[in-house]
C-alpha cells in the first residue's frame, strides 16, 4: 500500500516544500493539498516542492468543475507537471466545501465530473484538443509546450454512479473516511465495471485523518474538532457502527459540528462526547504515539479489503507525524 499525505493548504509554499522533502526522505509516495476557499492556491503552493523534490508525487485534492473550468484545471495541472518533471497528479470531485461557501449548485454532478476527467485525460503531447460535451466545450486548446508524461487523474468517489463513471475514464478513485467493510464492497463494485476496460493499474485510495501525539487528549480534541470535514453526514456509513437514533443526534447538530473549527472547540452542546469519540475511533486514525501498531493493523485491514493507497491528513506538528509514519508505518506495510 502506498502512503500519501494531505498537508494543510494554508501553509506557505516554503513550508510545504520543507515538509514534502521530509516526506520524500522517508519514502512517502505523494503529497496532496486540499483546495479550500480560504487556503493558498494549491498548484502555486506546490511549485517549490515540485522544483526541489526528485521522486514524490504531488497535486491538489479535490478540484471541481463548478468553480473552475476544466481547461483552467488542466492548465494548472500541466504547468505543475512540467515543474515536477512528470510527477503531478490531481483528484477531481463533485462537491466539497467550496460549493457550500460559494453557494454553487452542482447540477448534473456526475456528468460534469465525467466531462472534466475526459478533458484532462484527452490531452496528448503537443496535440490540440477539441471537445464537444453536453456541459463543456473546448475549441483548439493547444498546449504545444508539453513534453512530460501525462499526469494521473483520479476521482473523489463514494457512491454508485460516480464510482461507475470513474471506472470508465479515470486512473483511480479516492474514497473518504470509509471503514474496511464498505471499502471492500466499493472495490468489488468498481472491479466489476473495470472488467470491460483494459487497465492493470487502477488505484483505490482512501482519505482519512491521522493524529497520533504524545498527548492523547490533544489528538482526540483535534479529531473531534474536524469531524464535520470527515465525510460525517452519511447515514449509510455511520450506521455501520452507530444506531439510527445516535445518527439522528449527529444530523440534528450538523451546523454546530461544522462550526467547531471556527470556534476552536471539540464539543457540541446536545451531543454526548461519547458519540463524538465513537466517530473519531471509526473515521480517523487517532491516539497516543504508542498506539501506532494498532493503526498499522487498521491500515492492513484496509489493504486486505483491496485498498492500494491511503491519503493521511496531517494537522498539528506535521513534521513529527511524517517522522512517525516514515519510521513505523511505511516499513511495517512493506
Amino acid at each position: 500500500m502506498r502512503i500519501g499525505l494531505i498537508l494543510d493548504s494554508r501553509l506557505s509554499a516554503s513550508k510545504i516544500a520543507e515538509l514534502g522533502l521530509l516526506a520524500e526522505k522517508y519514502g512517502v509516495h505523494s503529497v496532496w493539498l486540499a483546495s479550500y476557499t480560504d487556503s493558498r492556491e494549491p498548484f502555486t503552493n506546490l511549485t517549490q516542492l515540485a522544483d526541489q523534490s526528485k521522486s514524490i508525487k504531488l497535486g491538489p485534492v479535490a478540484l471541481n468543475p463548478f468553480d473552475t473550468h476544466p481547461i483552467r484545471i488542466l492548465s494548472g495541472l500541466l504547468t505543475l507537471n512540467e515543474l515536477a518533471k512528470g510527477r503531478a497528479h490531481v483528484v477531481i470531485g463533485g462537491g466539497g466545501e467550496a460549493l457550500q461557501s460559494l453557494q454553487l449548485k452542482p447540477d448534473r454532478r456526475v456528468r460534469a465530473v465525467e466531462e472534466c476527467v475526459e478533458i484532462l485525460k484527452s490531452i496528448s503531447k503537443g496535440d490540440p484538443l477539441d471537445y464537444d460535451g453536453e456541459i463543456f466545450k473546448v475549441n483548439n486548446y493547444n498546449p504545444y509546450w508539453v513534453n512530460q508524461s501525462m499526469p494521473k487523474v483520479y476521482v473523489a468517489a463514494n457512491k454508485p454512479q460516480m464510482l461507475k463513471m470513474s471506472s470508465k475514464h479515470s486512473d483511480g478513485i479516492m474514497m473518504s473516511d470509509l471503514p474496511p467493510s464498505i471499502i471492500k464492497n466499493k472495490i468489488e463494485e468498481v472491479s466489476t465495471h473495470l472488467k470491460v476496460r483494459a487497465t492493470d493499474d487502477f488505484r483505490f485510495n482512501n482519505f482519512m485523518a491521522w493524529a497520533l501525539y504524545e498527548d492523547k487528549e490533544q489528538a482526540m480534541n483535534e479529531s473531534k474538532q474536524w469531524l464535520g470535514y470527515r465525510g460525517l453526514f452519511r447515514r449509510w456509513v455511520i450506521t455501520t457502527f452507530m444506531s439510527n437514533q445516535e445518527y439522528d443526534v449527529i444530523e440534528a447538530h450538523k451546523k454546530e459540528i461544522y462550526q467547531m473549527p471556527l470556534l476552536k472547540t471539540s464539543s457540541v452542546p446536545g451531543v454526548p462526547d461519547s458519540l463524538l469519540e465513537k466517530l473519531v475511533d471509526h473515521l480517523t486514525l487517532t491516539g497516543h504515539v504508542s498506539e501506532v501498531e494498532d493503526k498499522v493493523e487498521h491500515l492492513f485491514e484496509l489493504k486486505q479489503a483491496g485498498l492500494t493507497d491511503v491519503a493521511l491528513e496531517l494537522r498539528t506538528n506535521p513534521a513529527a507525524s511524517i517522522k512517525l509514519i516514515g519510521e513505523k508505518v511505511i516499513p511495517a506495510l512493506k
